[in-house]
């Protein structure tokens, strides 16, 4: 995209002839994949809003609780350690990551993780599971990562098994 640009400021700096003889750059289809995923997923996010016992943050995120653990349990804050086990996929339903089925809980600093988790796992205590919608926003964004296509909400089952405080 930037060479396209460069090129077409260098033919402009020309003259106007020049430009008027000029063919028209391609357009960058990764820009408009990336547009029309975020479309798609801002559609996806309004009508998940309105199933039941899905909860909306003023930042976009969406959860739903699916199991609680006590409501004694410690919640983690940022600069704690966690151990969660999860589940990553797309609004298709392809799986792009789970560590339920490595057998083997994650164990991350909180501060580490996409923005979604940094706000949804402090709310969360220790023996909670939730799914999570994450919009694009709040996970990669416009970037691919790997499996996950520009602009995607991740729907997340995540297990809170414990955590390690930073105190």
């Amino acid at each position: 995209m930037r060479s396209t640009l460069i090129a077409l400021g260098l033919l402009l700096a020309a003259g106007p002839a020049l430009a008027q003889t000029a063919p028209a750059p391609a357009p960058d289809v990764t820009v408009n994949v990336a547009a029309n995923n975020l479309v798609k997923a801002n559609a996806w996010m309004a009508a998940n809003a309105k199933q039941p016992g899905v909860i909306s943050l003023p930042s976009g995120l969406q959860y739903k609780v699916t199991t609680s653990g006590a409501k004694d349990a410690p919640s983690p804050k940022a600069g704690d350690i966690i151990k969660v086990h999860y589940e990553g996929k797309l609004t298709d339903g392809v799986v792009f990551d789970s560590s339920f089925e490595r057998g083997r809980a994650m164990i991350a600093p909180l501060d580490g993780l996409v923005p979604a988790w940094q706000e949804a796992i402090p709310l969360m205590k220790v023996g909670d599971e939730w799914a999570l919608f994450v919009p694009p926003a709040l996970g990669y964004g416009e970037r691919e990562a790997g499996p996950i296509p520009a602009n995607s909400v991740m729907i997340f089952r995540v297990k809170l098994i414990d955590m390690m405080s930073a105190d």
